[in-house]
C-alpha cells in the first residue's frame, strides 16, 4: 500500500492525505477549499468565527465547485472569563490609542458574547449540512455532539499538541487527531497548559503515533514533498498544510498579507496573545512588540476587542497593526495556485517515498 493508501484515505474517501488547514478569518475561500478536494486532497473551512448563515453560504458555495469531501472546523468554546479591572482598563487604554492612531471611530468593549450559544449553533448548521468531515480545536467536543455528527456518517477529527492531549482525544471517540507541533502559524490548539503544547513536529509526530491507535495528521512547519516524506516515516498518516495554502491566489488573506509572507523568514516569527488573549504564531510587528508587556484579556475577549484596529489596519495595509499568521516553514512560501502546489506535493511526495514502499 502506498503513501496515499491508508486507512485515513480510505476512511475520509480522498485520494492524497494532504490537508488543507481550517485557517479561521476569511482564509479559507470556497475556491480555496474546493480546488484543494479536486486535487485530492481534503480542503478545510476554518468556521470558528462564522456565524451559521455564514457558515450554511459557504458550505453551499463549495458543494457548487466540488463534488468531492471537504471538512468545517469548529472552536471549542473554553472561555475563562476571569480578568482583574485594571487590565481591562489598561488594555482599552492601549488600543485606544491605536485606534485614534488609525482613524477607528469605534471603542474597543470587551463584551461578554455567549460563545457557548454561538458554538451550539455552529454545531446545529453543520448536522444540518451533513458534511462529511468535522475537526475541533482547542478542546473536545462532548459526546452528545460526537453522536450526532456520527449519526450522519461524519469523521470527527481533534486536535493535540502532546500526548496527554492526544490520549484524552483517543478516549473520547475521535476518529483521527491532528499533531500540531510548535512550528505552526496561528493559533495553538492547545487545551491544557499552554506551556505543555509548545513540542516541535519532529518530536511530537512520532511520540502520538506510538501512543494512540488513531490515524496521526501531522501538522506545524509542513511546506513541501519533503515535510510530508517526513511525517509519513515518523508515523503520520496524514499532513495539513497552513502557511503554504496562504500565499495562493484562492487564498481569502489580504494581498498586504500575503506580500509579507513572501518576504520574511523563519527568524521574523514569534508567539503572541497580543491580538486574540491566546498564544498563536505569527510575524513579528510593532503592535506584538509593544504589547510583550500588557496583560491581554482571555479569548476571545481580546480578540473582539482588537478586531476593529485590525481590519481597519488591513483597510489602510498597516501591516504593523495586523495578526498576520505564519509557521516556521514561511522561508518556503510561495505565490501560486491551489492546484500548482497539490500537483507538486503529490508528484514529488510520489518521486521519495513511493521507491520506499
Amino acid at each position: 500500500m502506498g503513501w496515499n493508501k491508508n486507512e485515513l484515505t480510505e476512511m475520509l474517501g480522498i485520494s492524497y492525505p494532504i490537508f488543507q488547514a481550517p485557517m479561521a478569518g476569511g482564509i479559507t475561500t470556497p475556491a480555496l477549499i474546493s480546488d484543494t478536494s479536486n486535487c485530492g486532497g481534503l480542503g478545510n473551512l476554518g468556521a470558528g468565527y462564522m456565524k451559521p448563515e455564514e457558515i450554511k453560504e459557504a458550505i453551499n458555495e463549495i458543494r457548487r465547485l466540488t463534488d468531492r469531501p471537504f471538512g468545517v472546523n469548529l472552536f471549542v468554546p473554553n472561555v475563562k472569563g476571569i480578568y482583574a479591572d485594571e487590565v481591562l482598563a489598561a488594555m482599552t487604554h492601549k488600543l485606544n490609542a491605536y485606534g485614534k492612531e488609525l482613524g477607528v471611530e469605534e471603542t474597543p468593549i470587551a463584551q461578554e458574547k455567549n460563545y457557548q450559544a454561538l458554538y451550539e449553533d455552529q454545531v446545529e448548521e453543520v448536522l444540518r449540512a451533513k458534511i462529511p468531515v468535522c475537526s475541533f480545536t482547542f478542546g473536545i467536543p462532548d459526546k452528545e455532539v460526537m453522536k450526532d455528527l456520527r449519526k450522519q456518517g461524519c469523521v470527527i477529527i481533534g486536535t493535540a499538541t502532546n500526548v496527554r492531549e492526544a490520549f484524552e482525544l483517543e478516549e473520547s471517540g475521535v476518529d483521527m487527531i491532528v499533531a500540531q507541533g510548535s512550528e505552526a502559524g496561528g493559533h495553538r490548539g492547545t487545551f491544557h497548559q499552554e506551556e505543555s503544547g509548545l513540542i516541535g513536529s519532529m518530536a511530537l509526530i512520532p511520540q502520538v503515533a506510538d501512543a494512540v491507535s488513531k490515524p496521526v495528521i501531522a501538522a506545524g512547519g509542513i511546506m513541501d514533498s519533503r515535510g510530508i516524506a517526513a511525517s509519513i516515516i515518523l508515523g503520520a498518516k496524514g499532513v495539513q498544510l497552513g502557511t503554504a495554502f496562504l500565499t495562493c491566489r484562492e487564498s481569502g488573506a489580504a494581498s498586504i498579507y500575503k506580500q509579507k509572507l513572501l518576504k520574511s523568514t523563519e527568524e521574523q516569527t514569534t508567539f503572541t496573545k497580543a491580538f486574540s488573549g491566546k498564544l498563536a504564531r505569527g510575524i513579528s510587528n510593532r503592535f506584538i512588540m509593544e504589547m510583550r508587556d500588557q496583560t491581554a484579556m482571555p479569548f476571545p475577549l481580546q480578540n473582539d476587542m482588537t478586531g476593529p484596529i485590525r481590519k481597519q489596519a488591513a483597510k489602510l495595509e498597516e501591516s504593523d497593526f495586523m495578526s498576520i499568521w505564519a509557521g516556521q516553514g514561511i522561508r518556503m512560501a510561495k505565490e501560486r495556485t491551489v492546484k500548482e502546489l497539490m500537483k507538486e506535493l503529490i508528484e514529488e511526495t510520489e518521486m521519495i517515498l513511493n521507491s520506499s514502499y
